[in-house]
Parts: C-alpha cells; sequence; structure tokens
C-alpha cells in the first residue's frame, strides 16, 4: 500500500486516478507480487494437492479397477476437464455483477468441489461417477474466472505475467505433491483409492478455510476508496484555505475602515458620526444588495479556489450482454478462436499418462509417479516463462508451448524405448503449460476493461474447455475404434494445423496501451 503523505504548505494536487492508485510508484523495481496473488497462490496449492491426489489415480482406478473402455474414459474424461466450460460463464458473470464478489464466487466453487470428493466412495458404476465428476467440474468453473480475474486486479499490466506464473508455479506445487501423497496412501494402506479419496476431502477443506481467512476481498474496490480518500482529504485542505483567506480578507476591511473612520474624526466630528453609523450599516446592506464594496473581497477568496473535480459517475452494473458483447473485440475474438481450435487438438493428461505406461510398461503402483514429471516440469518454468512473456510477448510464448505439446506427441509415436523418453516426454509436457496457462490469460486481460474483467476471461476459459471436451471424446473413440497410434497421429496432425492457423492469424499485438502483450 502506498500513502500520499500531504504537507504544511505544499501546493495542492489533484486526487490520484483508481488506475494511478493500484501502481508501484515510479522508479521502484517491480520485482514482488501483491499479498493477495500469494495468498490465492496458497488457497491453489491445497486445492491442488487434493485434486491431484484424485486425478493421480482416476485414471488406472476406472480402466483397471472398474473396466471402463477407452470410450468410456474418454467420455468421464471429458466430464473432467470440459464440463465446467458449462459455467465458467455463469461463475465470471455472477462475479463481475456483484461488485466485489470475486472471492465469494470462488469460495463457493472451491467448497462445492471439496464436498464431491467423499461421494467417489459410493460412485462404482458410469453414471453415478459422471454425476460426481461433473459436480466437482461445476466447482472448478466457478471458482477460475473469478479467481484469474483477482490475480489480474491486484497486479500491474507491466507483471501480470508474472503475477500469473508465480500462481501457476504454487498452483503447480499441489500438483507436485498431490501425486505423491496418493503413491505413498496407495503403498501404505489396503483400500488405497478410499483412502486417497477420503484424505483429498480433508485437504480440500483446508484450502476452503485459507481462502475465506486470508485472501482479502475484491482488489478492484481499494484504489477506487484511496482515490475518494484522497479527494476527500482535498477537499478539507481546500475549504480550511478559503476560511483562512476570508478571515483575512475580513480583517484588512476593517483596519481599512478604522483608519478611515479616524481620518474623518480628525477633519470634523459632527461628519465622523454619520460616517461611523454609515460604515456600521455596510457590510450588512452592502451584502444583500450586492455592493462592490462588499463583494470584493468575496470574490478574491473564490478566485483563489481550486476547481473541484466532479464526482465520477456510477459504473454500468455489469450484464450478460455486456459480458457476450466483449466478443466485438478483434483481439479477443481471436484469441478466444485460437484457444477454441487448439484445444480441439490437445489431447487430455490422462491420456498421455496411459500411453506412457503402455509405451514403457509402466507397473501400475508407479503410475501415478506419472504426474509429477509434468507437474515438476511446470513448476521450474512457470516463472521464467511468464517473465519471458512480459519482455518478449505473451502469443509468442504461448504458440511456442504448444510446439513443446507437438514434440512429446512427436516423442510418443517414435520407436524410440530409451530411459531418456519419460523424462523427455513429461518434461515438453510440463513446459507446455507453463507456456500456456497463465500466460494465455495475461495476454486475454489486456484486451477486457476491469469492470468485466472475470466474464471476459471466461468466455476464454470456456472456449477452450469446450474444445477440450470434444478432444477427449473424439480421441477415446479414435483409440477404440482404431488404437491408440492412429489416434494420437491425428491429434498432432490437428495440432501443427491449427498452430499454424493461429501464427497467421497472430489476435494480439506487441504492444497494447496498457502495455507489452
Amino acid at each position: 500500500m502506498y500513502l500520499a503523505d500531504s504537507r504544511a504548505g505544499a501546493p495542492e494536487s489533484a486526487a490520484p486516478s483508481a488506475e494511478s492508485a493500484a501502481r508501484p510508484r515510479a522508479g521502484r523495481r517491480l520485482t514482488a507480487v501483491g499479498p493477495t496473488v500469494l495468498a490465492l497462490g496458497t488457497v491453489s496449492l491445497i486445492t491442488d494437492v487434493s485434486s491431484e491426489m484424485v486425478t493421480a489415480v482416476l485414471p488406472l482406478y476406472l480402466v483397471a479397477g472398474l473396466g471402463l473402455s477407452p470410450l468410456g474414459f474418454g467420455l468421464l474424461d471429458g466430464i473432467h476437464n470440459g464440463f465446467s466450460a458449462l459455467v465458467r460463464l455463469a461463475g465470471g458473470h455472477l462475479a463481475d455483477r456483484g461488485g466485489g464478489r470475486h472471492k465469494w464466487v470462488a469460495g463457493a466453487g472451491y467448497a462445492l468441489s471439496a464436498l464431491c470428493k467423499p461421494l467417489l466412495l459410493v460412485a462404482q458404476t458410469l453414471t453415478p461417477i459422471g454425476l460426481v465428476l461433473a459436480a466437482d467440474r461445476t466447482g472448478k468453473g466457478l471458482r477460475t474466472a473469478p479467481r484469474d480475474a483477482l490475480i489480474s486486479l491486484s497486479s500491474t499490466p507491466e507483471t501480470r505475467g508474472r503475477a500469473f506464473g508465480v500462481h501457476r508455479a504454487m498452483d503447480t506445487a499441489g500438483a507436485l505433491l498431490g501425486p505423491l501423497v496418493a503413491f505413498l496412501i496407495l503403498r501404505a494402506t489396503a483400500d488405497g483409492y478410499d483412502a486417497v479419496f477420503t484424505m483429498s476431502f480433508c485437504v480440500a477443506l483446508v484450502g476452503v478455510l485459507v481462502l475465506v481467512l486470508f485472501v482479502p476481498d475484491d482488489p478492484a474496490a481499494r484504489p477506487a476508496s484511496a482515490a475518494r480518500a484522497a479527494g476527500t482529504r482535498s477537499d478539507t485542505a481546500l475549504a480550511a484555505g478559503t476560511a483562512t483567506v476570508d478571515a483575512r480578507d475580513a480583517a484588512g476591511v476593517d483596519v481599512r475602515r478604522a483608519a478611515g473612520t479616524a481620518t474623518v474624526d480628525a477633519r470634523d466630528a459632527t461628519d465622523a458620526t454619520t460616517v461611523d453609523r454609515r460604515d456600521a450599516l455596510v457590510p450588512r446592506s452592502a451584502e444583500s444588495s450586492g455592493s462592490p464594496d462588499s463583494a470584493g473581497p468575496r470574490r478574491v477568496a473564490e478566485g483563489t479556489r481550486a476547481p473541484v473535480a466532479p464526482a465520477a459517475p456510477a459504473a454500468p452494473r455489469p450484464t450478460l450482454r455486456a459480458a457476450l458483447a466483449l466478443l466485438r473485440r478483434p483481439e479477443l475474438r481471436g484469441i478466444t478462436l485460437c484457444a477454441l481450435l487448439l484445444g480441439l487438438a490437445t489431447v487430455s493428461d490422462s491420456f498421455v499418462f496411459l500411453l506412457l505406461q503402455r509405451r514403457l510398461g509402466v507397473p501400475d503402483r508407479w503410475f501415478a509417479l506419472l504426474p509429477v514429471g509434468t507437474a515438476a516440469a511446470f513448476l521450474l518454468l512457470a516463472v521464467p516463462l511468464g517473465r519471458l512473456a512480459d519482455r518478449a510477448g505473451r502469443w509468442q510464448v504461448f504458440l511456442a508451448g504448444h510446439g513443446a505439446l507437438l514434440l512429446a506427441y512427436g516423442l510418443l509415436l517414435t520407436s524410440w524405448h530409451g530411459t531418456a523418453l519419460p523424462f523427455a516426454v513429461l518434461f515438453l509436457h510440463g513446459g507446455f503449460y507453463a507456456a500456456t496457462d497463465g500466460v494465455l490469460m495475461a495476454a486475454a486481460s489486456d484486451s477486457v476493461p476491469g469492470e468485466l474483467r472475470s466474464s471476459g476471461l471466461a468466455l476464454v476459459q470456456t472456449g477452450q474447455a469446450l474444445a477440450r471436451f470434444v478432444c477427449s471424446l473424439a480421441f477415446g473413440a479414435a483409440w477404440t475404434a482404431w488404437g491408440d497410434r492412429t489416434a494420437l497421429t491425428a491429434s498432432a496432425v490437428a495440432l501443427a494445423l491449427c498452430a499454424l492457423f493461429s501464427v497467421i492469424l497472430r489476435p494480439v499485438r506487441r504492444t497494447s496501451p496498457e502495455g507489452l502483450v
């Protein structure tokens, strides 16, 4: 927080705007992120420990434990990864309309996902498992856009990529710990899956408590409050200065009148009495009749007053129509289109891990450790790539991330079975997420006004999540019909074509009025 220090005798300045109140002072190195970002990162870390405990064992639990086919698993995986798209726009809209409800809409999403964890203990068939996963993803859809809006509103445009990178790094630290905890539980208990689901529920509740207790309310309201407070202090000082001028002018008038009365007394005593009476009556009569003699000091006093800025009109209440109208913005429309197309060719994590297990013959007890490799690479690269995106351009880093994913697909399709294969594939897979997840939200934030930030980010996330839902269904069907290699080959070709289209379209300019994008 930066406080303005007003000193006696210093000239008055205009009240700072909300935007300037939110920015650090000139000359200060922009190396740190705000406390809101750190608090949200802690919540995401704890929540990801919970969710990744389930995600790490879910593919094996469904395919090996319950005997689902690749098509059935693709349906559930599509629900798990894409169902949140149906409610992300609603979550962003609720947060924007609430006038500072970003925290509480996100909290409702975290709580709903936490309550779904113990329900996996009783769901044993396709339909109830699908319903539980749909409810869990509904919670994720509610919380994602408000949470990202809080991060965006708590950072400046110049450090937005770094803020998202720090948050994603903390988020990924939880994703790194979750599979490790699940692996240890599976090795230590007889009913390993039930123990994993129970522990996941307990950890998720801790994340909800941290959000409620430590994440501040909507940071967008604080700069405006600071500006209003500064304006109030300015008006108070102005009124005090005006009163001082009026008192000084009134005293000067009395002295001049006393001197005039003394001169008249020395000249003519009789006339002095008349003059004294007239002078005694002049202030009241002249003030009421608008005499120039009495109005002069008042005009001088009024001339010293600085013009007072009119009160800012109240911001219009965000509507769903205004949120959808954001797609009329060329940059945001292009970003959403490219995210949707690239999502259509992005094979889900679970399928990547299943493919890697089949290529290398990984035993079932070690399967839960495969997501650790992706999470470790994500954790190492999230902040450096976020900073690189701020300096070199966010869209370039975003497309480079999809290039890393394409290389991972290529390695899975080769005949290479070396020891380094899983490390290379998982490193590229984690690098893909580090270069795209937070970077996409940072790029989209620069094309959306602050009052509709949640809704604008939700539009991009909705398109991307719906595309990945379709991709999971199509990949599962292709695997069932033609085999895993044919399905992955088709996905790699589609990804290359969509990436080429995104390079040609280039929806993000090199620079924007707010900063580098």
